[in-house]
């Protein structure tokens, strides 16, 4: 048994865990100081820790801006009671906010977040087929959703799980066509191959190559992850709360915290197929790293690519008003799904043809 190889891919495992859990909790942050900004409000600035005092120069300015808002909204939810209701059925109960947030962090598993730190990859399984993998992880995340909604034994919950399975099932079916234009280009299901023939230029990043397919993926990924304007299984104004409106306290975080990473999620499958990952052409950094420092730019490059997703993903839901359901339901199954098609047969006729 390799020990070196299972020590390194442990410690990759952790550190993107960690920095994972960390741009979830700040993530909601965003999400309220935008929402204020928006809005001509504040936004959270209470949050005062005992040991923000001790800080100097920046404690009171960190306690204004919010910083430590996160912790108290994690205190909240570990400290908050943990309510199972009478009528609910209890083991699948228990189960479904695991099943809501497992596949997000999964799916990091084959994102290649940098080039090579020494004679490490940046990513944590490099599979040849890292495409499948993710849509095939990506799908698991409706279980947790739909199970939560039967395991309620309530009907707003139930649904609440009935749309978004068919939701998720509608627009999964558009994210995945809207891709194989892409990996027609490239020639590889390889996630880093995909990184690999971005390089070179700012032209080459397939957001250029293939607007179509990116905006297809971008709208695909928003009724993915339940954001408005795509938040029907949720919506408070019909379903109360939707497949969670019986749960509380760390269950209830375990959702919430599962959006956040699959938004996350969805953000670095952008940056990876779209913006061309970790590279940045026009400073010269877009071939592996040949020593450390240029190893931890390329991370940092990806990583605020990825939070510039990330905030435009939050900025959206509080610009756009909800869709009614069924113009939710005719979006996708009549003009993305077509779109997505159309745009596979025209990428193929044009690389037949360059072919010849």
């Amino acid at each position: 048994m390799d020990w070196q190889f299972l020590a390194f891919s442990l410690a990759k495992i952790l550190v993107v865990f960690a920095v994972v859990m960390t741009m979830v909790a700040y993530a909601v942050l965003v999400e309220r100081k935008v929402s204020a900004f928006i809005q001509d409000r504040v936004g959270p600035n209470r949050a005062n820790p005992f040991f923000a005092r001790y800080i100097p120069y920046l404690g009171m300015k960190l306690v204004r801006w919010g910083i430590f808002q996160p912790m108290a909204d994690a205190l909240k939810a570990i400290l908050k009671e943990d309510y199972t209701p009478a009528h609910v059925r209890k083991v699948y109960f228990w189960i479904a906010p695991a099943l809501a947030m497992v596949p997000a962090l999964l799916t990091l598993a084959v994102i290649p977040f940098g080039s090579q730190l020494g004679a490490q990859k940046m990513v944590i399984a490099d599979l040849d087929v890292g495409v499948l993998y993710t849509f095939g992880i990506v799908s698991l995340g409706v279980y947790g959703i739909v199970l939560a909604g039967y395991a309620a034994n309530s009907k707003y919950p139930f649904l609440g799980g009935i749309r978004s399975s068919a939701q998720m099932i509608s627009y999964e079916i558009a994210m995945g066509l809207s891709v194989i234009p892409v990996f027609l280009l490239v020639g590889s299901l390889n996630l880093s191959d995909v990184i690999g023939a971005q390089s070179g230029s700012l032209l080459a990043w397939h957001v250029f190559k293939q607007p179509v397919a990116f905006f297809v993926f971008l709208v695909a990924a928003f009724a993915e992850t339940n954001r408005l304007p795509f938040d029907l299984p949720e919506a408070e104004t019909e379903l109360v709360g939707g497949y969670h409106t019986e749960y509380s306290s760390m269950k209830f975080a375990l959702f919430f915290l599962g959006e956040y990473a699959a938004m996350i999620s969805v953000s670095a499958m952008m940056v990876t197929l779209f913006f061309g990952g970790w590279t940045l052409p026009f400073l010269g950094l877009d071939q592996p790293a040949q020593s450390l420092w240029v190893g931890l730019l390329h991370i940092l490059i990806f990583f605020l690519k990825l939070c510039v997703l990330l905030v435009g993903i939050i900025w959206v839901r509080w610009m756009l008003p909800r869709f009614r359901y069924d113009q939710l339901m005719d979006l996708g199954w009549r003009r993305f799904i077509p779109v997505a098609l159309a745009n596979i047969v025209v990428t193929a006729g044009v690389l037949a043809m360059m072919h010849r």
